[in-house]
């Protein structure tokens, strides 16, 4: 058996007990995955500290010297252990608040040990808890020490004895048996033309490097290595689809299109949607099915560009579907459509959760006698009683709201798969675009339609809030609509934020003229839905609710969005919630209320927000700020592979390099087929072995 497809039971130390925790804490079942489970940083021991040198911005420091006493300080159930250690020069406190009496029996005051830990200031002084002690014959000599590894643990492993400390003991080993040389998982062709290092030399200096130049030569060869396979399948697998499915041809713009060009379009159209439509239109007449994502930020048309390519569906003879995540957006579109559309008599139905039984069974039969042509919706239109007769055309709005068995759905309402636009008013940034919508073609709407004003975004302490409570009213009272948003809906004991209920009495009693809606996402939908329109319509002038806002609301006469505790928010939900407001032709702000203490990370957000409307320039620094699976939208859908090196935030041009280097491999050998390519065939197989195969769904 292949030692790297051996159990971890099987290694010394470990057995079935911990195997189960690595199993089940960190998903390692063999040896390989234990060899992937990389170091998350590394301390240098190879030098000894003097307790004088000590300072409070030091990671880890390594000293030696004697313990000179032990002291139990506190009650027999609520206790900690002091030990004064000296190097001979000066002091330090070493503590513990565990494993006590195993401490007194196995350290002894008066004999040479060496010291490892983390400094830390406690009431002006120093101390180190929980650390590393070993004598110094136990350990090699320091410039034989190096770097030392520390690995991602959790409270559960730790607890059964699985530290890093441990971790690092039972891949040491492991270590040293793989010097005699694994099989690499990169043709030879593609180390050489690299000069990459091989993957032998890669998983030793990785976990245990022999210098700094070792440890990032591993390091760029592993990082390479993930992000060139996940290019590589989602390309491979694309080519698959392209040549297994073949797409509907729109030979034609005709009466529809041409018709609500020349007399229903409402405005002009911008020159980046026009480009759109013409990628758009260029993929409908290829012959290939159109898989293609369309970014455009909050208000850039992309619901025209949307309506204007089903347009294109219908003159074609096909029937054209909208799918969005929410009751409140597939309303707001439908109605969007029919303002658009005019007397152009086109049949256009809208199916949700709440079409009353009798309406749907007239829609039903429409969608499949083809009398339908267009259809919008939210998941009911996936449900199994929804057959069309020629659906042509599927768009799904918010994308990142559906799961991808939801959407796989959609392509088997027709034998042969619809053409796919998918639409996002959340801005990618373009590594995680090229990562989770790899196999799918980008447009991007980068500019907004004339007569917009850019909304101006103003950051507010908590100590500015009667003032704020002016410019409300100075608002409400020339005509204008308010949002409020709160992150909670009800107080939590651990987080001193103000709440949604405690806000709308204050709004209420502060603003006893005004009428206020409230909504949150535990309101029942005919409840939610009756309160959005009342804002909707101008009957309540103040909108106090929580995120449910986010997407789908649009009321043009809103010119204020308010974000308390804006602090608790992510970049791309702060610019989310902005959109919701600078729709009409008047100034909009958006004021970003937060409390006078704040994290550095807080600092940045609230200056890039009140730096830049730019979605684009907001989702790099969210990627940067919170890492790939924090953004908003890539959780619920979840990343379809897990990045074990790389860092999408600081790896753009490695995802780049590797992206054509797997284009060029492909171009040469779509199947490949050739010799020197049966280790990427190989490991494609284990991969889809392990992942959702996304190439075919879109």
């Amino acid at each position: 058996m292949n030692f790297l497809t051996q159990d971890i039971k099987f290694l010394h130390g470990v057995g079935p007990r911990k195997a189960a925790l690595f199993n089940n804490e960190l998903s390692i079942f063999s040896v390989d995955d234990l060899l992937r489970h990389y170091p998350f940083r590394y301390v240098d021991r190879s030098r000894f500290y003097k307790l004088s040198e000590i300072t409070g911005d030091m990671p880890y420091i390594q000293v030696k010297g004697r313990i000179l006493q032990f002291k139990k300080i506190g009650t027999q159930r609520k206790q900690r252990l002091i030990a004064i250690f000296s190097d001979g020069e000066n002091k330090i406190e070493l503590v513990w608040f565990q494993g006590i009496r195993f401490i007194v029996n196995k350290y002894k005051v008066g004999v040479e040990y060496v010291v490892f830990g983390k400094p830390s200031l406690f009431k002006g002084r120093f101390n180190i808890l929980h650390p590393e002690i070993e004598t110094p014959e136990q350990l090699p000599p320091p410039e034989k020490m190096g770097f030392q590894p520390v690995y991602h643990t959790t409270e559960k492993m730790k607890r059964g004895f699985l530290n890093s400390k441990a971790i690092q003991k039972i891949i040491f080993p492991v270590i040293k048996k793989l010097e005699a040389g694994v099989p690499d998982t990169l043709p030879v062709y593609i180390l050489q033309r690299y000069k990459l290092m091989n993957l032998t030399e890669s998983l030793i200096n990785i976990h245990f490097p022999k210098d700094s130049k070792a440890l990032s030569r591993a390091r760029q060869r592993l990082k390479f290595e993930e992000l060139f396979y996940i290019q590589l399948n989602i390309l491979f697998q694309t080519n698959w689809r392209d040549k297994r499915f073949k797409g509907f041809i729109f030979k034609k713009v005709g009466n529809y299109f041409n018709t609500f060009f020349n007399d229903y379009i409402p405005f002009e159209l911008t020159n980046a949607q026009k480009k759109v439509i013409k990628e758009i239109r260029a993929d409908t007449k290829s012959g290939k099915q159109m898989n293609r994502l369309l970014q455009g930020d909050v208000g850039s048309g992309k619901t025209l560009v949307a309506l204007m390519v089903m347009l294109l569906a219908l003159d074609n003879d096909f029937q054209a579907c909208l799918m969005a995540p929410t009751e409140i957006l597939a309303n707001q579109h439908y109605e969007t459509l029919m303002s658009f559309l005019g007397k152009m008599n086109i049949n256009i139905s809208l199916l949700t959760g709440s079409t009353k039984k009798k309406d749907r069974e007239i829609i039903h039969n429409q969608l499949q006698s083809g009398e339908n042509q267009i259809i919008v919706g939210t998941h009911a239109l996936i449900e199994d009683t929804v057959q069309f007769k020629n659906l042509g055309l599927v768009i799904i709005d918010e994308q990142h709201r559906f799961g991808v068995v939801q959407r796989a759905k959609l392509w088997a309402k027709n034998t042969q798969p619809p053409h796919v636009l998918v639409m996002t008013a959340t801005p990618i940034p373009r590594t995680l675009a090229m990562t989770l919508y790899g196999d799918l073609s980008v447009s991007v709407i980068d500019e907004l339609p004339p007569g917009r004003k850019p909304v101006q975004t103003y950051h507010y302490y908590e100590t500015k809030r009667n003032a704020l409570l002016g410019f409300i009213a100075k608002q409400i009272n020339e005509g204008r609509q308010v949002y409020v948003v709160y992150p909670l809906i009800q107080e939590s004991e651990k987080l001193d934020f103000r709440h949604l209920e405690e806000g709308y009495e204050f709004m209420k009693q502060v603003f006893p003229n005004f009428k206020i809606s409230m909504v949150h996402g535990k309101m029942k939908p005919a409840e939610k839905n009756e309160q959005m329109q009342k804002f909707v319509t101008g009957e309540t002038q103040l909108m106090v609710a929580t995120t449910v806002i986010e997407v789908g609301v649009d009321v043009p006469n809103a010119s204020v969005m308010v974000i308390e505790s804006a602090e608790r928010f992510g970049l791309s939900q702060l610019h989310q919630l902005r959109g919701r407001v600078g729709r009409g032709a008047k100034q909009s702000y958006c004021i970003l209320l937060t409390g006078v203490k704040l994290s550095t990370d807080s600092r940045k957000r609230m200056e890039i927000m009140t730096r830049t409307n730019d979605g684009f320039e907001i989702s790099e620094a969210d990627l940067k700020l919170r890492g790939p699976g924090d953004l908003e939208g890539t959780q619920q859908s979840g990343i379809p592979f897990e990045l074990k090196i790389a860092d999408l935030a600081k790896d753009g041009q490695m995802l780049e390099f590797a992206r054509n280097t797997a284009l060029d491999i492909l171009e040469k050998d779509p199947e490949l087929q050739e010799s020197e390519n049966q280790i990427l065939r190989l490991q494609l197989r284990k991969m889809r072995t392990n992942v959702i195969n996304w190439g075919i769904i879109s």
